[in-house]
């Protein structure tokens, strides 16, 4: 099945069979969904949307499709043509629009699309507005507009500046302080949107740019999701131009990862902890990840005295413990910064400026920097379920054998030991357990993982 409908959006791979792929038609029905469900929500006569898309090959054909969608049900549309996720994010408020689309997969392969929905806040809809959503477009009850009250399209192009500006602005980014260092950069744009939006960052913060894979023709030169395993060629590159580190961002540019200076990862999860250590330096709170994220950010949060929480998986569940607990910043492991002197949205822009600025205060290399923090090593695994499986009974099973042991069932089940963790989460869309487990050696990390499947494999019976 790859066409995967949640409370976030819908996202599936391009062609194919209705129902069954993102097709043309799904496009307009989940569309249609969408602003149905604006319209029933509000008491205007003319609602608004922003909608903005990366540079994935589909992307103008979805994106005329949801456009011309909302024009139908009588929506104006102020139309960003190739942007960000948080680009749009920042233009929904900023437009006092009454909502936001952003067409991309994400980290996602190129076969892929989706349709990411925002609020009129410009933040991800919440569970109960997406059920919504997902109800209207199975119901098929959309009423569109006659001839005489269809909505309008503004292009407005400049929001990629805008937001460069508005990251620029931040109290905690200090541009100046970072000309002075001189910085060289190697930039991977994954060919999508990241490729136009950070080199312009950079430059703007007196950066000299290199620029790999930044010509936004959607044909990504490797997997776009920032592992190590993609990123052979920005860390030979790295070393060869003999840069301060190196920048790589997903095609959508929300997910941010750095290579330092001697060509390694700087790791996704340290991503976070370094830009929150430095928030915390110059403004003490609290913080939040997802429970699938390194302990690392909680030891920086108490170093600098403040408490540390973790949400269930997924931006909507982070951002809602954020508000809840005043989290100064917060984010997920896999390279999302959230900010919210920013914006509640991971946002690869507000990461770059405040690692820069963090970066001029220090007297030492990125690597250097890396080497200071707490060390973890984390694993991630899977089991393959046959669909018989009760995967809850399983995790009940778990539940009940590390009764003893800190435990949270917010989102699966996650034991934390004294030294180390694991994370159990079933998968919402095939028969599948995620293991991550996390310690202070990979050895660790991996003994642990195949502890854990061995013990399940047992409850199950495979």
């Amino acid at each position: 099945m790859t066409l995967i409908k949640s409370i976030s959006g819908i996202r599936g791979t391009i062609g194919g069979k209705t129902g069954d792929n993102l097709t043309p038609v799904d496009a307009v029905k989940f569309a249609s969904a969408y602003g149905t469900f604006l319209k029933q929500n509000s008491n205007k006569e003319k609602l608004t949307v922003v909608i903005g898309r990366d540079a994935r090959i589909s992307g103008p054909m979805i994106h005329n499709l949801v456009v011309n969608t909302l024009i139908g049900l009588g929506i104006d549309v102020i139309d960003l043509g190739l942007s960000t996720t948080p680009t749009v994010e920042v233009a929904v408020p900023l437009e006092k629009a009454d909502g936001g689309i952003i067409l991309t997969a994400s980290h996602n392969p190129k076969q892929w699309n989706a349709l990411k929905l925002l609020n009129d806040k410009g933040e991800f809809l919440n569970g109960a507005d997406g059920a919504k959503i997902l109800e209207i477009a199975e119901s098929e009850a959309f009423d569109f507009s006659d001839v005489d009250h269809l909505g309008t399209i503004t292009e407005n192009d400049a929001y990629m500046d805008i937001h460069i500006d508005e990251v620029l602005n931040l109290a905690l980014v200090d541009a100046e302080a970072v000309k002075k260092k001189k910085y060289k950069v190697v930039v991977d744009g994954v060919n999508s949107s990241g490729g136009i939006i950070i080199p312009k960052l950079l430059e703007q913060m007196g950066v000299e740019v290199v620029r790999l894979y930044c010509e936004p023709n959607g044909h990504f030169p490797h997997n776009p999701e920032p592992l190590k395993e993609h990123l052979g060629d920005i860390c030979e590159l790295v070393v060869k131009e003999q840069a301060d580190f190196g920048i790589v961002v997903d095609p959508d540019v929300d997910r941010l990862a750095f290579i330092s200076n001697d060509g390694e990862m700087f790791g996704e999860e340290y991503t976070l902890v370094a830009v929150a250590d430095y928030v915390l330096s110059r403004t003490p709170g609290n913080t939040v990840s997802n429970m699938s994220s390194s302990r690392a950010l909680r030891d920086i949060t108490q170093k600098h005295n403040g408490t540390y929480e973790a949400s269930a998986v997924g931006e909507v569940n982070v951002v809602e413990l954020m508000k809840k607990n005043n989290a100064i910043i917060g984010g997920e492991g896999n390279g999302g910064i959230i900010y919210p002197e920013a914006h509640y949205g991971r946002d690869a822009l507000v990461g770059v400026a405040l690692f820069l600025t963090y970066l001029a205060g220090q007297e030492q290399s990125v690597a250097e920097l890396r080497a200071g923090y707490p060390q973890y090593f984390m694993s991630k695994n899977k089991i393959e379920l046959t669909p018989q499986i009760d995967v809850d009974a399983i995790l009940k099973a778990m539940t009940a054998k590390y009764q003893h042991e800190n435990i949270s069932t917010v989102d699966g089940v996650k034991i934390d030991f004294a030294e180390d963790w694991v994370h159990l989460r079933k998968s919402n869309t095939e028969p599948i357990i995620r293991i991550y487990t996390e310690a202070p050696t990979q050895e660790q990390a991996d003994k642990l993982a195949l502890r854990i499947i061995d013990e399940i494999k047992e409850i199950a019976g495979i």
